[in-house]
């Protein structure tokens, strides 16, 4: 509950903490677009509250001036007036309203744009290690959190200044006496005020947190997995004890804040209702005593109301624009998150790639979580281990251009870690891979990955249209292409017999498809997107015959011409390849075709023999 307790301290200490300069610099920045729109917005919030004014300032010269002199005609001169001034106050909030939506929609179009392209360009060490619904929470909740410090505290903050300077010289003009008599009436608003918006301001951080909590709950189990989980397991009362203890935790936030804010609004009734009484009961006096006219009082009554507002507001200020900005902190802690995978100063683009890769005494370990996790979006489980051991130790090996070349070994060897530091999804820790006698990390990451076709155990369907999904791989494909490529990868009279055709949407993850048609789906995405180099990753270990049949032979289509590295359990596969690879804890133990490696002993052997007894 690390998250939780550090969130609690930080409600505990907010009246004590200061504001990071560099923190409001940053904030500036991006205000820097909107300065033209932030100029005709805090304008016309002054533009307000000085035309607030008027009403007050009109209804003491009805009083004394129109009917005090029975002038009919100055009543109803002052009355249209009032109404004037109802008209264009109306006209000047549309405009406020205006200028806030137009700064706010645009601050949350640049953080969200900005968030995800930071967040879809980290490695995948981020994605192993953030709960994808408080990500979500993030881009969405926070940013308009962060949307609000502009258009909200930044607009509050500033109506009330100006409305409390204009108000209480306009009441010192009238009656100084009656003004310093309101304003020492002020301590009575501040200490509930202050208290009020402490806890306000700590609730507001738990409900974030925990709304994003609830949020992470609904994107893993209403997910295809998650569901199918949860279903097999017969767990479904469970999973909504779990969410209704979190909703629960949401809900009871929500009515702490509800009662809290209805408290406050009712002490501050009362309190001005306490000052509204003093004002009339002094300033009658003043009135029969003949010191002011009743016009005056008429207009310092509404005008009291007018100040004990904002000034309780502006006490709470600090803490305000505190609270407003722990979205932007938020906000700025996943951009902060450092991305290892970065291009050189001088890229290399691959242009028509032979395929030769060099994996030269590659060593790699994991990058720890402190150099690319975020610790509030790894759930509220308490600090992590870092992951420190050695995955690969000292991997050398050449795969020449055109060449099948079979990784095997048992699980945890090393073989899937391989293929993503080919596509530099991680960064080796030492040595290097080359592509074509280039180092891949002075490569362009387009090119390099433009250059690599991956086909995976568990091939990712987005939820779209095939054709669509086709198109990921080259979205300017022709209609012609898309059928070549699922022909040659055996899955055109599948499409051809779906409801829609290429129009058919497959459904989350594709699950409206099995396992071999998704199979051969991902391969003619592939063979759409026409790469040098191809990498099998275990894609046909859960096959059936059939399916294994299907897909075998669309595999030979893909392969032919290409470089390619092949993570197989199936014998088909392993016996053809041109050069195997047998890895044991991160080292290439053996290597060799299948002729030799079969006759020699060793771990290859062990395997051949307990792949020869599954498939029989």
């Amino acid at each position: 509950m690390h998250v939780l307790y550090r969130m609690s301290h930080m409600d505990e200490t907010a009246a004590d903490r200061k504001l990071d300069r560099g923190l409001v610099r940053r904030v500036g920045r991006y205000a820097r677009p909107y300065r033209s729109m932030l100029v005709g917005f805090l304008l016309t919030i002054v533009l307000e509250a000085l035309l607030a004014l008027a009403p007050p300032l009109l209804f003491k010269a009805i009083v004394d001036d129109a009917i005090g002199n029975r002038d009919l005609g100055l009543l109803t001169t002052l009355s249209l007036l009032v109404v004037a001034a109802a008209v264009l106050s109306a006209l000047l909030g549309l405009a406020e309203r205006w200028w806030s939506a137009r700064i706010g929609e645009g601050l949350i179009f640049d953080l969200r744009c900005e968030l995800f392209d930071h967040v879809q360009r980290l490695p995948m060490a981020f994605f192993t290690r953030t709960q994808t619904g408080s990500l979500v929470s993030r881009l969405n909740n926070d940013v308009i959190g962060a949307q609000r410090a502009f258009t909200g505290t930044l607009g509050t903050v500033v109506s009330n200044v100006i409305t409390v300077v204009v108000t209480l010289a306009a009441m010192a003009k009238l009656e100084w006496r009656l003004t310093i008599a309101s304003v020492l009436l002020l301590p009575l608003f501040i200490w509930p005020a202050k208290r009020v918006g402490l806890r306000l301001a700590g609730i507001t951080r738990d409900g974030m947190q925990e709304n994003a909590e609830m949020n992470n709950i609904m994107t893993e189990r209403f997910g295809v997995s998650g569901a199918m989980l949860v279903k097999t397991y017969g767990h479904e009362d469970r999973e909504l004890s779990q969410f209704a203890g979190r909703a629960a935790k949401v809900r009871d936030i929500g009515v702490r804040s509800a009662m809290l804010t209805r408290i406050f609004m009712a002490v501050m009734g009362l309190v001005g209702a306490v000052g509204t009484a003093a004002i009339y009961w002094w300033g009658g006096r003043q009135v029969v005593n003949g010191a002011i006219t009743l016009g005056t009082l008429t207009a310092l009554a509404a005008l009291v109301l007018r100040i004990y507002e904002p000034l309780t507001s502006l006490t709470n200020a600090r803490i305000d624009v505190m609270s407003a900005f722990v979205s932007f902190e938020r906000v700025f802690e996943v951009l902060d998150t450092p991305n290892p995978i970065q291009e050189s100063a001088n890229p290399h683009h691959l242009t028509e790639t032979r395929g030769r890769i060099d994996f030269d005494d590659v060593t790699f370990s994991y990058p720890s979580a402190s150099r690319g996790a975020v610790a509030s979006l790894e759930g509220d489980f308490g600090p992590q281990t870092d992951e420190t051991a050695t995955v690969l130790n000292g991997v050398s090996a050449i795969i020449e251009p055109g060449q099948m070349v079979a990784l095997v070994g048992p699980s945890g060897a090393g073989k899937s870690t391989m293929s993503a530091l080919l596509t530099r999804l991680y960064d080796v820790t030492s040595g290097s891979i080359r592509i074509d006698d280039h180092d891949i990390r002075d490569i362009t990451l387009e090119s390099l990955r433009d250059a690599i076709g991956v086909v995976a155990q568990d091939p990712h369907m987005f939820h779209t249209t095939v054709g669509l999904n086709l198109r990921y791989a080259k979205p300017n494909a022709s209609d012609a292409e898309l059928r070549a490529a699922c022909d040659a990868a055996q899955v055109l009279d599948v499409v051809d017999r779906l409801p829609d055709g290429f129009d058919t949407v497959v459904g989350e993850r594709g699950y409206r498809l099995s396992g071999g048609e998704k199979q051969r789906l991902a391969i003619a995405r592939m063979l759409v997107k026409d790469p040098a180099i191809v990498i099998l990753d275990e894609a046909t270990s859960h096959l059936d015959s059939e399916n294994e049949h299907l897909v075998q032979l669309a595999l030979a289509t893909a392969l032919q011409g290409r470089t390619s590295i092949v993570i197989a359990h199936r014998l088909s596969t392993i016996t053809s390849a041109d050069q195997i690879l047998v890895m044991e804890d991160g080292r290439i133990v053996q290597r060799g075709r299948h002729a030799e490696l079969v006759t020699s002993g060793g771990l290859y052997t062990d395997l051949y023999r307990t792949l020869v007894g599954a498939e029989n």
